[in-house]
């Protein structure tokens, strides 16, 4: 069986969990297979904790260069340390962030990011250009409230981000919605169908294009 690991950048298990549970669902027959940062913050909600997580991220990759699995998922939205990952690791490395920006913006979609993490902003607003779909990316659209309540209560973060999708499309025109976080993936299937346009869930849609690139990958290695 093919083997993919979810490196979780945040420190808390359970999240990791959550998202290997998604990740599951979203690629059958696929194993996966959770790590949980030993160091660093349970959520990633700063651009400073974006940069430490990187740095764990690098680490643990090296640590499993010698023996690599099928493919890598880093499960947070900023996708930290994804690119010395790749550098180090003979398999596929994929983030959260940019698989659920492609998936989202395929076909020439327009879209934006709900998320619950304002200091964020900038660095998902770079993600999108950086990844070439600055030209259907719509933007930010946050939740209101704080954010320690939210995220200790499963039905006020639920109420909070279905308003926020709601502000979202409000004005038109967008063709898709992504759900920005990895403790975040529960609530965009729980939202999905409420809404008339597609909510990418970032866990789901990592799960998918890391199994696409290692299904290429053992193409190439084979012709």
């Amino acid at each position: 069986m093919r083997r993919l690991v979810l490196l979780n950048p945040n420190t808390n298990a359970a999240t990791t969990e959550s998202m290997c549970a998604i990740a599951r669902q979203a690629v059958p027959g696929v194993g996966v297979d959770g790590l949980t940062a030993p160091r660093g913050v349970s959520m990633i909600t700063t651009p400073g904790a974006l940069v430490e997580a990187g740095d764990v991220v690098a680490g643990m990759a090296l640590e499993m260069s010698s023996s690599p699995p099928d493919g890598l998922i880093i499960g947070a939205f900023g996708d930290p340390g994804l690119e010395r990952a790749a550098r180090v690791l003979a398999c596929p490395v994929t983030g959260l962030g940019e698989a659920a920006m492609r998936e989202a913006g395929a076909g020439g979609r327009s879209f934006a990011v709900v998320t619950v993490t304002p200091d964020l902003v900038a660095s998902i607003t770079h993600m999108a250009h950086r990844l070439g779909l600055a030209a259907q990316f719509r933007g930010v659209v946050l939740t209101d409230g704080d954010l320690g309540p939210l995220m200790g209560n499963a039905d006020a973060l639920l109420a909070a981000l279905q308003a926020a999708c709601e502000r979202a499309l409000a004005p038109g025109g967008l063709a898709a919605l992504v759900i920005g976080g990895g403790p975040l993936g529960a609530a965009a299937d729980a939202l999905a169908a409420r809404f008339r346009v597609p909510l990418i869930n970032p866990v789901a849609a990592a799960a998918r294009l890391a199994v696409a690139r290692m299904a290429s990958l053992g193409a190439t290695c084979h012709s």
